[in-house]
């Protein structure tokens, strides 16, 4: 902690990225991406929709939601872009699905990650 002069006091760690972590691998983009899917109730509320390997497009996501299509398209964008989702295009519509390996594979990622930097005690 450091004191700023202006009576405030600024946690050194703070945006260091590796603080607590020396010398542990940074997470890869990909896995921020995919936390940054999981980090809005209404993108968890949209994955649970995919649940038993539902797939829809983003009508039916808007509509069962009750949110604006170009909302549930950006969202699923962020679940898309966080390898939650994955899609394919049918002439216009585009359908979307839960990208199953991608999420193991981000989950693996997770947990080494969290064994290394933040080990159980």
């Amino acid at each position: 902690m450091t004191d700023t002069g202006t009576g405030a006091v600024q946690d050194e760690a703070v945006g260091s990225g590796t603080a607590g972590c020396a010398g542990v691998v940074q997470p890869s983009d990909k896995l921020r991406d995919f936390l940054k899917g999981l980090a809005s109730e209404q993108r968890q509320q949209m994955l649970e929709l995919f649940a038993g390997g539902v797939e829809l497009t983003v009508g039916a996501v808007a509509e069962r939601l009750g949110i604006a299509q170009s909302t549930a398209s950006q969202q699923l964008a962020l679940l898309r872009r966080g390898g939650l989702l994955a899609s394919r295009k049918d002439g216009k519509q585009v359908h979307y699905r839960v990208d199953t390996p991608a999420v193991e594979k981000s989950l693996t990622e997770l947990q080494a990650y969290l064994r290394t930097c933040c080990p159980p005690a």
